[in-house]
Parts: C-alpha cells; sequence; structure tokens
C-alpha cells in the first residue's frame, strides 16, 4: 500500500467529516431542537452518522435507538458497539412484537385480489417487498415518536449509492429530518468510518437493512457496492467507457425508476 496515498485519503476523509459536522451543528441550531436522534443498526452507514453527530454537537446532545425486530443478536451488538465508541445515550426498543401484530391484521395478497377482482395475485417478489417494508416504516415512527419527547430531530442514515438507485424505504429510512452523508459512495462512508473512530469490526461487517434473515444489501440488489460505486460515478460524470454495458444499463434503469422516491410529493395548486 502506498501510504502518500493512505494518508492522503484519511486527510481528505477528516476533511470531509469536519464539514458534514459543521453543517450538522448549523443544522441544530436552525431548527431550535435540542438533539439528534437516530436510529443505530449496528451497521456502518448509522455508526458514522452517530460519530459525525457526536462529533458536530457533543454525544451528550444525540440519542441512538436500537431498534430489532427479530433481528440477528450481532446487529445489537454492533450498535451498542458503536454507542459505546462515541459515549452516545442509547435505548433498545424492541419492535418484534409490533411487527408481528400489524402482520396479523394487515390483509393477505390473495384477499386484496379478491377485493379488487383481479386475474392473478402479485409477484412473490412484490409481497416479500410489502411485508419487509413494515420494519422500515414501524422504525420511522419509532423515531419521531422518541424525538418528539426529547425535543430532537431525526437523522436519516441512507448514503449516496442507496440514494440514487431508491435502495431504501419510502416513508421508513427516507421519512427523516436530515440527511448527512446522502453525498457519499459507500467508498467515502468507509473512509470516513475510519477516519473518525467507528469500530473495525462494524466497518467489516456485511451490508444489511435487517429486513429478514440472512438478508444481505449486496445479495438483494444483485451488485457489489465497489462495482455500484464504480458504475454509478461514471454516469454522474457523463464517462461509462470503462464499465460493463450491461452492468450500466442495469443501474440507469434502477436510477429511472427509483425517481420518484427522490422527488418531492407532487402538488396541486390552483390556478
Amino acid at each position: 500500500m502506498d501510504t502518500r496515498t493512505s494518508v492522503g485519503e484519511r486527510t481528505l476523509a477528516i476533511e470531509l467529516a469536519d464539514q458534514i459536522s459543521a453543517w450538522l451543528r448549523d443544522q441544530l441550531e436552525w431548527s431550535g431542537a435540542d438533539r439528534f436522534v437516530l436510529g443505530l443498526s449496528g451497521g456502518i452507514d448509522s455508526a458514522v452518522v452517530a460519530g459525525l453527530a457526536a462529533r458536530a454537537v457533543g454525544s451528550d446532545r444525540v440519542f441512538a435507538v436500537m431498534m430489532p425486530a427479530a433481528s440477528n443478536p450481532s446487529d445489537l451488538e454492533s450498535a451498542a458497539l458503536v454507542a459505546q465508541a462515541f459515549g452516545i445515550p442509547a435505548t433498545t426498543i424492541d419492535l418484534t412484537a409490533p411487527t408481528q401484530s400489524l402482520r396479523a391484521v394487515l390483509p393477505s395478497a390473495p384477499d386484496v385480489q379478491e377485493r379488487l377482482g383481479l386475474p392473478s395475485a402479485p409477484p412473490a417478489e412484490a409481497v416479500q417487498l410489502a411485508d419487509a417494508n413494515i420494519k422500515p416504516r414501524l422504525r420511522m415512527a419509532t423515531l419521531y415518536y422518541v424525538a418528539n419527547l426529547c425535543r430532537g430531530i431525526v437523522l436519516g442514515t441512507g448514503n449516496k449509492t442507496e440514494a440514487m438507485i431508491g435502495y431504501f424505504t419510502k416513508y421508513g429510512d427516507g421519512g427523516v429530518d436530515l440527511l448527512p452523508i446522502v453525498d457519499l459512495y459507500k467508498r467515502e462512508v468507509r473512509e470516513v468510518a475510519r477516519a473518525i473512530g467507528v469500530p473495525q469490526q462494524v466497518i467489516e461487517r456485511p451490508p444489511s437493512a435487517g429486513l429478514w434473515q440472512g438478508q444481505t444489501d449486496e445479495d438483494e440488489i444483485g451488485i457489489t457496492y465497489d462495482e455500484l460505486d464504480r458504475t454509478l460515478e461514471g454516469i454522474e460524470s457523463g464517462d461509462t467507457r470503462d464499465a460493463d454495458p450491461a452492468t450500466v444499463e442495469r443501474v440507469m434503469q434502477m436510477v429511472a425508476s427509483s425517481e420518484h422516491k427522490r422527488q418531492r410529493i407532487p402538488r396541486f395548486s390552483r390556478d
């Protein structure tokens, strides 16, 4: 490894961390709120946001909420490690029972099919997605409940790679007040994580939204984050000559089909 390059990358990552921290500090002051509230999942994105928030306003003005829902126990362990590393007060709210209770009263795919007179049931992928999105939407409601109690504003943990392809749940993890790392590709999130002291075992964990047992982001997306970053950067710069054409086409389809997630809600205005 070229130590000069690694030192340069670390310097840039620290500068970026300082910029985001200053922005967060200004945003909290402008909002008039007392603190930041965020969900800690045990993954690198939420760990970086937690560290940047503590860097911005002090750990005592950040409140982390861990929200397992029949989750892998290691998720909670990693989240607790992050809270401890940055000295952030945290609480655990187990959403397993609420998730199960909501599922119990929701109509099944065949029920909806019958009531609407549809000729066929929705595809299995659509049913799985509808079910998986219950968790992030319950977590969003939980974070805002906690934020209301402590005069907080909710921090999102989405990065640029995920935002560009729409890999987030509308009104779930996409339902937040501020997005501190939404202009950072996944590789940049890793660089900032190393620079601000995110525990190494969290940095090395396979990214997962915890939507179901064994789920990983890269398996679900079907492309590694490194390849996604390279492809998206090529699309953004207008130069995809070095990218695989099939991957470029697939990623561009992801970007186009998720455009509605990145736009403000269309509003009717009277003439």
